[in-house]
């Protein structure tokens, strides 16, 4: 073979491999997913996060043509579950299923923090919810005005759950502590579940949180609900008043839960997701399912839920520092 030969097969030989190089990942992304994916929850079985999941996963499975398994990872104010994600490969095969209060409050409130909202790409928004405020049915309380003058008449006494320092459930007690002038002792927990257990057993008073998970107590009449602090009253409670027809219009408090997924997760993935989760939450029957539970099916792309993420993490900043409240 002469030097001339040479040169040109090995050239076509380098080029072959290189093409082929090139090719390999666009044919593997091409083939997402092809295996079971895996969405962890940040907190206990029982509450709208682990709803959001569990809606999401049941509807996407055939959507991708695959399986999808919720997996719950409760405690560390969320920090459990993300620092999970966080390692995880970014192939998409595992996701997080994020509550806003764990992903835009929390961070204002941990010193020693373990991961940052840049380790995570963000896929889509499935669900918004306001949260509602809910009381046992033994507290001799039916209105907000009723439990402000309660509280101001036992100064100390009333104690409310959270799913955890810093959830948007402590920050929304501490705004009403701050708006009406009273003192409860707050209780946090680690998740909502294990909070509604000890509310539905007496030994806390009351809660804040979203809707779905307090809606079969509220129906049995074991629990009550006094307001919801959203700008509108809920289709699933229509006679349930705002914080703001109620007096307190400062007690605004709106929960989201999206998908996120390690940082290094490639685009065609993201796009992958985020198009099947689109199709999933303007289903109607999505639509319906998540309104009879008292939370809205909320789509929004990456784009939006990224710009969402900033606006709100620099907002909650300044509720959290005129709320006084302070970082573990």
């Amino acid at each position: 073979m002469t030097v001339q030969r040479q040169r040109i097969h090995l050239l076509l030989a380098t080029t072959a491999a290189a093409f082929g190089f090139a090719c390999g990942p666009v044919a593997a992304q091409g083939s997402y997913p092809n295996k079971t994916v895996l969405m962890i929850v940040p907190a206990a079985a029982g509450g709208t996060t682990d709803l959001a999941g569990r809606m999401a996963a049941q509807a996407l499975a055939p959507v991708m043509g695959q399986s999808v398994v919720v997996e719950n990872k409760g405690g560390g104010n969320g920090a459990i579950a993300a620092n999970l994600v966080k390692r995880a490969d970014a192939d998409g095969y595992t996701l997080l299923m994020q509550y806003s209060g764990y992903h835009v409050i929390s961070p204002h409130l941990t010193k020693a923090k373990s991961w940052e909202q840049s380790d995570f790409a963000p896929v889509a928004n499935v669900l918004s919810a306001p949260q509602i405020i809910v009381v046992r049915a033994e507290l001799p309380v039916k209105t907000m005005a009723e439990l402000v003058a309660y509280a101001k008449a036992h100064p100390g006494k009333l104690n409310y759950a959270s799913s955890g320092n810093g959830s948007l459930q402590h920050v929304t007690g501490a705004m009403l502590e701050q708006q009406a002038g009273v003192k409860m002792v707050h209780v946090p927990y680690k998740g909502t579940g294990p909070a509604l257990q000890d509310l539905l057993g007496g030994q806390v008073d009351l809660t804040f949180g979203t809707a779905p998970p307090f809606m079969p107590h509220v129906q049995s009449g074991k629990l009550r609900v006094l307001a919801v602090t959203g700008k509108q009253r809920l289709p699933s409670l229509p006679n349930v008043p705002t914080t703001a027809e109620a007096g307190y219009p400062g007690v605004n408090a709106t929960s989201w839960f999206a998908v996120f997924a390690p940082k290094a997760t490639s685009q065609p993935v993201i796009d992958k997701l985020t198009a099947d989760i689109k199709k999933v939450v303007e289903d109607p029957a999505f639509k319906k399912k998540a309104e009879e539970q008292g939370a809205a099916a909320d789509y929004m792309n990456p784009q939006q839920l990224g710009a969402m993420v900033k606006t709100e993490y620099a907002n909650w900043a300044q509720v959290v520092k005129s709320s006084k409240i302070e970082a573990e």
